[in-house]
């Protein structure tokens, strides 16, 4: 198993070359192939689940969505590790890199187990407050349940998986995310139809095998991340948690879990719309999440990329080339986000089959296919900017502007869309489509202006 750095700074002869199409795509495939393999866990459960009805397929979309609300300030908070440790990295502090790891590991993982376990233990009443469409607040509920034993699990191989992007090593999460995935799909036929002599649990079985794989994700990491030629060079020995070090972190990095999380309860609040349409409707809508994240998990892998070697070249002195590496990724990422797109116009129902037979679910996803097309591209631009944003530290106006969007035209445009216009579900599914884009403006924009430059973390 190689430890060695993927893309390593550039030296005065390669300046040239640094922030380039080849850097991008090497640091970026390795990520973009864990992304499409954590995709593959959740479509995974979407697929086996889905094979017993439109109901529990809606009820698992709609869980995750509102799980993922949950998680998401820790999650966001944990991305931070990549910031410091490419800057730290990029400045020849190598041997601080294990210590941004564990003082990220004190901040986040505690108060995520914690975080959950409350939400867990109040999701039953928030449906009841929400009304979901019938018959999707039990099984919801149920798949929660299960899916929160896997916090510290998922919250700490995020936290990993950031130390390792952070210097250039973007393979171990990939392997990580990889036997994670073998592990996942196994107890996913065993737990939700009841095969290998275990219990047929159904929703909640597909709930459970994802927080034991989530767990199998964190060891992994966590002994990739203690091996001696890891540990010789970035100390990744067990430190004691370092308030001040904390405070740093947590000053740059709970912008990114407060934009997360707030854009994510948006996105939760814009499902539940959904949701109270009918289960047709969710199923339609979840299964057009799952096939965008084909495309969005592309743009993501391609956006840590970036944020990588936007920190790496800041920590180097090196503006030009972070600038490059912002330019390289857009590009990137725009053209694989438009050949998905086209896929979807093209063959939208071998797409929907993949999660659905329901006829009424294919007949509402087919035209759903076409908004999720836009959608996508339109989002591509405000990830891969924000991506950039993140390595150079500038999380506070991103947060600001992004929580502005999400509650101030996506959630008014998706209701005018859906139900004052009377446009359904493709309707509030054009609502998004306006957010991502001005959201995408904002972002290109903010980069564009040089204020990151400024930022010091």
């Amino acid at each position: 198993m190689a430890l060695t750095i993927d893309t390593p700074l550039a030296t005065p002869q390669t300046r040239s070359a640094a922030g380039g199409l080849r850097e991008v795509a090497t640091l970026a495939l390795p990520v973009i192939l864990t992304n499409l393999s954590a995709t593959l866990m959740m479509a995974t459960d979407a697929a086996m689940v889905g094979r017993l009805g439109a109901t529990e397929l809606g009820a698992v979309g709609y869980a995750g969505i509102w799980y993922w609300t949950a998680l998401s300030l820790f999650s966001g908070a944990a991305t931070g590790v990549q910031t410091f440790v490419a800057q730290a990295h990029g400045s020849g502090d190598s041997r601080a890199c294990g210590g941004w790891a564990w003082q990220g590991l004190y901040a986040v993982v505690p108060f995520a187990a914690l975080g959950i376990a409350i939400f867990a233990f109040c999701f039953a009443p928030l449906l009841s407050l929400l009304s979901p469409a019938p018959g999707l607040a039990p099984l919801s509920s149920a798949w929660i349940h299960m899916r929160a034993f896997g916090v510290i699990g998922i919250t700490a191989a995020m936290v990993l998986s950031a130390f390792f992007r952070g210097f250039g090593n973007t393979r171990i999460p990939l392997y990580a995310m990889v036997v994670a995935d073998v592990v996942n799909v196994i107890l996913n036929y065993g737990l939700i139809y009841g095969h290998f002599g275990l219990p047929a649990w159904g929703v909640a079985g597909s709930g459970a095998a994802t927080a034991v794989a989530e767990w199998v994700y964190a060891i992994f990491l966590y002994v990739a991340f203690r091996r001696r030629p890891v540990d010789e060079q970035f100390d990744t020995a067990p430190i004691m948690p370092d308030l001040a070090a904390i405070r740093r972190f947590l000053r740059t990095s709970l912008p990114i879990g407060g934009q997360w999380v707030l854009d994510m309860l948006a996105f939760a609040s814009f499902s539940t719309l959904v949701a109270r349409m009918g289960t047709a409707q969710m199923a339609a809508s979840q299964a057009l999440l799952s096939l965008m994240h084909l495309s969005f998990m592309q743009v993501v892998g391609i956006s840590f990329a970036v944020s990588t070697l936007v920190g790496r070249y800041i920590g180097c002195g090196d503006i030009a080339a972070a600038e490059r590496s912002h330019d390289t990724g857009a590009r990137l990422g725009v053209t694989l986000s438009i050949a998905v797109g086209i896929l979807f116009i093209i063959a939208p129902g071998p797409c929907l089959r993949i999660f659905t037979s329901d006829v009424d679910v294919l007949a509402l996803g087919t035209p759903l296919l076409m908004v999720g097309a836009m959608f996508q591209v339109a989002d591509a631009f405000g990830v891969l900017s924000g991506g950039a944003l993140r390595g150079a530290g500038d999380t506070r106006w991103p947060f600001a502007v992004q929580t502005a969007l999400a509650w101030g035209l996506f959630l008014p445009a998706s209701y005018v869309g859906s139900v004052v216009l009377g446009g359904g579900l493709t309707g509030a599914w054009l609502g998004g489509v306006v957010y991502v884009g001005a959201l995408g403006v904002a972002m290109r924009w903010r980069f564009r202006s040089g204020a990151w430059k400024r930022v010091r973390i």
